[in-house]
């Protein structure tokens, strides 16, 4: 009888661990790193507003900081090729973001929540833990492409939901539920749903979308019977600003379709079509609909007294302004400025907060860790020779950069201020949860590639 012995996935993993790990051994110190920073900007805040450290918070957060570093051990026993930069971006721009909502919670002015940071630790250690569950159980990402449609429909069901009456968590917009006292936003899971869908559809049909069609001025536009997925993706987003009254997820849905399309095809004139309709479309909601004709006014308005003094009108947006202004250079210093001046300071405008007691600097660096963390997702896709992959790393992180460039963007008066939140940094459980999965998809995609003999990323 020949001994044959046949390992588990348990052994075949351990035995990846034992061989030598450059990429994993990168990411350690890193996160130690990251880890070391945002235990520092919550003392930092601590003694800047309350002049002495609570222990307490920190071994709280230090809880967290262990789920990381066990997502670490997991990434080295089930994809140890996975990208060394993700998780600590991801950790780090989290820890940014909490202390700031401590910060501001613990400054026990009006209209901050104190209770805001505990949530938010809590609900990013649920994103970590379903981050390293994802990767755990998800052996390989391609499963994601034969339930194209499937995801498709999730997504529409999820946008959906906040209508049903008995789910309907209320607010301004309708895009909250209510299930049993927990409040959640599932447009935030619908997104990545969304992005699963365009990619698994767009390589199904990329060959007719592809097909030659007229050249005007440069641009190589697609023939009249090729409009209709991006009409109708359109039209959803439209039916989303326009029924939940949430321009920025209808924006930002569009906008990720677009991306997505021109990666697949090629087509600059794809990219000058949406974006010719998406303007078109907030032009259009602007003259219809009162909330989008107050962003406008808002925005094209704003140190106008009058629009000032209106309530809802310019007062948030210029007084977030007046507070990146306050930060200067440098910054006032982590507890040591007036951030929650600003209304709604820990979540629509924890930018502003984080600039004025970080400075220009401290915003400037936010923004690389955001850079980064999407050049690495884009770098991912054209490394793959797998067309659902490229196209699913491509749409996830260009929605990521879209959301961080609509929310900068509309705290400093460069375009209209829409409803989203600035990803990992603000408050807010639904979006936490929607990106530490977009995590764990990118470092799934990330290992395959690297795996991949003819796929090099440095």
């Amino acid at each position: 009888m020949t001994g044959i012995t046949t390992d588990t996935t348990v052994q075949k993993a351990l035995r990846k661990v034992r061989q030598p790990q450059p990429l994993r051994n990168r990411e350690l110190g890193l996160l130690l790193f990251a880890i070391a920073v945002t235990l520092g900007a919550t003392a930092l805040a601590q003694l800047g507003a309350l002049g002495a450290i609570d222990a307490g918070v920190l071994v709280s957060q230090s809880v967290l900081a262990v789920l990381v570093l066990a997502l670490h051990v997991v990434l080295r026993l089930r994809a140890p090729q996975a990208d060394p930069f993700v998780v600590p971006i991801a950790t780090l721009l989290t820890g940014l973001g909490f202390a700031m909502i401590y910060r501001l919670g613990i400054s026990g002015a009006s209209g901050t929540d104190a209770g805001a940071a505990g949530r938010q630790l809590i609900y990013a250690g649920i994103g970590v833990v379903l981050c390293g569950g994802l990767v755990w159980l998800l052996g390989n990402y391609r499963l994601l492409f034969r339930y194209t449609y499937i995801f498709g429909l999730t997504g529409l069901v999820l946008l959906i939901l906040p209508f049903v009456p008995f789910l309907n968590g209320g607010g301004n917009a309708t895009v909250w539920i209510n299930v049993f006292g927990f409040f959640f936003q599932p447009g935030e899971i619908a997104k990545i749903c969304l992005a699963i869908f365009f990619a698994g559809y767009l390589v199904r049909t990329r060959e007719s979308l592809t097909s030659t069609g007229k050249r005007v001025l440069g641009f190589t536009f697609p023939r009249a019977r090729e409009f209709g997925p991006l009409l109708v993706i359109w039209l959803i987003s439209m039916v989303i600003i326009v029924a939940q009254r949430d321009l920025g997820t209808g924006l930002l849905i569009f906008g990720m379709f677009v991306a997505t399309l021109y990666v697949a095809t090629g087509k600059t004139g794809w990219v000058l079509i949406g974006v010719i309709l998406a303007v078109g479309g907030a032009i259009a909601a602007s003259f219809v609909l009162s909330y989008v004709r107050g962003r406008f006014d808002a925005w094209l308005g704003a140190f106008d007294q009058t629009l000032y003094d209106t309530p809802g009108g310019s007062y948030q947006l210029v007084n977030g302004i007046f507070g990146l202004a306050h930060g200067g250079l440098l910054g006032t210093g982590l507890g040591l400025g007036r951030p929650y001046l600003t209304p709604v300071s820990q979540s629509d405008y924890i930018i502003p907060s984080l600039g004025e007691e970080l400075g220009l600097v401290g915003v400037f660096a936010i923004l690389c860790l955001y850079l980064v963390f999407v050049a690495r997702g884009l770098r991912i896709g054209v490394a793959g020779q797998d067309d659902f992959g490229k196209l699913l790393a491509t749409a996830l992180s260009f929605t990521l950069a879209l959301q961080v460039f609509i929310m900068v963007g509309g705290v400093t008066r460069l375009i209209p201020l829409t409803g989203l939140t600035t990803p990992f940094l603000a408050a807010g459980g639904s979006s936490l949860l929607a990106n530490w999965l977009i995590v764990a998809i990118i470092l799934r995609i990330s290992d395959a590639v690297r795996q991949q003999p003819r796929a090099v990323i440095g």
